[in-house]
This record gives structure tokens, C-alpha cells and sequence, in this order.
């Protein structure tokens, strides 16, 4: 699994069109380069490969200020929205012991209906925990990781993260329960996204700064 198409498409869809640098900004806004692959590079390889694969429609739509080819911005489609929901039901729901995946999904969980993601994440507590019950066949928590010499301490570490796990998604279960936050059909969500040329107290840089995309962004 990988968070970066899940990414893209949802920072695309909540604009409705925005060019590369706008992904990348909402994305640093949310801390994603840190926690997922969600590098620059990646972001704008990803825009140009779902373009070509139809899930996004770009638009050329103003020359570079810097002489270079046209600004382009991003669309979702309707295939690239299927693909989209798609993911974002599958990482709500299928245990990774990587965390961007879940991260990602829980970016944009309020795209879906309340009851809908009450349903998802206690398919996620029911994945866990046959996840646990599998590694438990062969490992035994409470005999400790000795049983397996320092390579135990790899399964002692996975029950235990499979464990915590489960306890903070029965929690965020009873917080949705209990109402909190706006989903689909309820009125207008909040969105974590920033207005063009919104300055980001989190980006590593803006056009044409260090670290930033260059003025010659064809993204």
C-alpha cells in the first residue's frame, strides 16, 4: 500500500482544480512529508502518472512567469473519483503496521457518510484483531520475546503496536458515535487546505525558494 494516490486525488478533489505546488502546499500543511512519501517529487510524478492514466484531467493554463512551459493545473475525474473512494474505504479499514496509510485515510474520512465510517473502522478493529490472532499461533505475548530470541522482540513489538491500535480505533469509534466532526450529507466538513498563495507555516520552501518548486514549475 501507498498513502501518495490517496493523497494527491483527495488535496485535488478538495480544490476542485489546483496545480502541483498547491498539492504539495496542503499536503506539508498536514505534516505529510514526514509521515509519508509524500516528497515533492513523488507528488508531482503522481499528478503527471493519474493524468496519464485518467484519473486526473490537467488543464495548461497560464505560461511561466519565467519563460517556461504553461502552468498546469489538476481536475479530478470521475474515474479518479471511484479510485479515490475506493482507497479511502480500503485504508480505513485494512491493518498496515505502516501508519500513512490510516494517516492518509483519516486526512479525508469525513468524505464519507458517518454510519459508513463507523462501519469501516470497526472492520479495521475486526482486522486487527484477526491480524493478531494470526501471529499469536506461533507467538505467545505473555511467555515474552525470549521465546524467540532478540528477533522476538520484532513480534513483541508488532502485538503490542496490533494492540494499541485497536484501542485508539474503539475510541475514535465512540468519538464518531457520539457526533463529533461534520461528515458527507451533514453540511459542509471542515478541509484542511490552504488558499492560493496562502503562506504554510509548515512548507519546506516556496517557488523559488530553497527547497521550494522552481518558477519553471511545469506541474
Amino acid at each position: 500500500m501507498s498513502a501518495i494516490r490517496l493523497l494527491v486525488l483527495g488535496a485535488v478533489r478538495q480544490h476542485g482544480r489546483a496545480h502541483g505546488y498547491q498539492v504539495r502546499n496542503d499536503l506539508e500543511y498536514w505534516g505529510a512529508h514526514e509521515w509519508s512519501n509524500a516528497k515533492p517529487g513523488s507528488i508531482y510524478h503522481a499528478l503527471k502518472q493519474m493524468a496519464k492514466q485518467g484519473l486526473l484531467l490537467a488543464h495548461e493554463i497560464a505560461p511561466s512567469t519565467a519563460g517556461g512551459p504553461p502552468r498546469v493545473e489538476y481536475e479530478i475525474t470521475e474515474l479518479g473519483t471511484e479510485e479515490y473512494l475506493t482507497l479511502l474505504r480500503e485504508y480505513l479499514t485494512a491493518y498496515d503496521q505502516r501508519p500513512d496509510v490510516l494517516t492518509a485515510a483519516l486526512g479525508f474520512m469525513v468524505d464519507l457518510g458517518r454510519a459508513e465510517v463507523l462501519g469501516l473502522l470497526e472492520k479495521r478493529v475486526r482486522s486487527i484483531e484477526e491480524w493478531r490472532r494470526s501471529v499469536t499461533e506461533y507467538y505467545t505475548p505473555e511467555e515474552g520475546p525470549g521465546q524467540l530470541g532478540h528477533i522476538g522482540e520484532i513480534m513483541n513489538f508488532w502485538v503490542h503496536s496490533a494492540d494499541s491500535g485497536a484501542e485508539w480505533t474503539r475510541g475514535l469509534i465512540e468519538r464518531v458515535r457520539g457526533g463529533a466532526y461534520t461528515f458527507a450529507g451533514e453540511g459542509e466538513p471542515f478541509r484542511g487546505i490552504l488558499a492560493d498563495g496562502q503562506e504554510n507555516p509548515f512548507g519546506t520552501g516556496r517557488p523559488g525558494e530553497a527547497g521550494g518548486a522552481p518558477d519553471r514549475e511545469t506541474h
